[in-house]
């Protein structure tokens, strides 16, 4: 293949860009996702815990540095940003943030459905209905994004340190 032929097939379309409509409907969801899991009494760190580790769990980049950025503006720590991947093993996360984000994990990875149901169980101790319906959303939502900035293959662009 010529290297301008190459370079066309390397080339990710950006598809929140090529299908704004699609894309805006997304962002609107969001947004009603963000207005539920508030009602239900979701913390925004809570919501961004559950972002986060969908995004690791994905592999999504640009999720994680979004999201990052979003949870240490709502005032996470480093500490436990850093931990987050390996959250079972630590006593840093509450039983309703574990509750949320085993049920982030099981709602992005379904077919597992053992630990699905341990996860639903676990939640139905911690959490309320509203708390579960909502963690659910998020977790469906941002899976939705990732899938958009990793098919896009959207950059994550370096920024100098404050």
């Amino acid at each position: 293949m010529s290297g301008t032929a190459q370079g066309l097939t390397d080339r990710r379309v950006f598809i929140d860009k090529q299908s704004p409509a699609a894309y805006h409907a997304l962002v609107k969801t969001a947004e009603a996702v963000r207005a539920v899991a508030a009602d239900a009494g979701l913390d925004r760190l809570a919501v961004e815990l559950i972002n986060l580790r969908v995004s690791q769990i994905n592999g999504c980049a640009y999720c994680l540095n979004v999201h990052t950025d979003a949870a240490l503006r709502a005032g996470e720590s480093t500490q436990r940003l850093g931990v987050l991947a390996a959250w079972r093993s630590t006593e840093l996360f509450t039983p309703r943030e574990r509750a949320a984000l085993a049920l982030a994990e099981s709602t992005t990875e379904p077919a597992d459905v053992a630990a699905q149901e341990a996860a639903y169980a676990a939640a139905r101790q911690a959490l309320t209905d509203d708390e579960i319906s909502a963690a659910i959303w998020v977790a469906l939502t941002i899976n939705a994004f990732n899938r958009v900035s990793i098919m896009s293959r959207h950059p994550v662009r370096a920024i100098p340190h404050q």
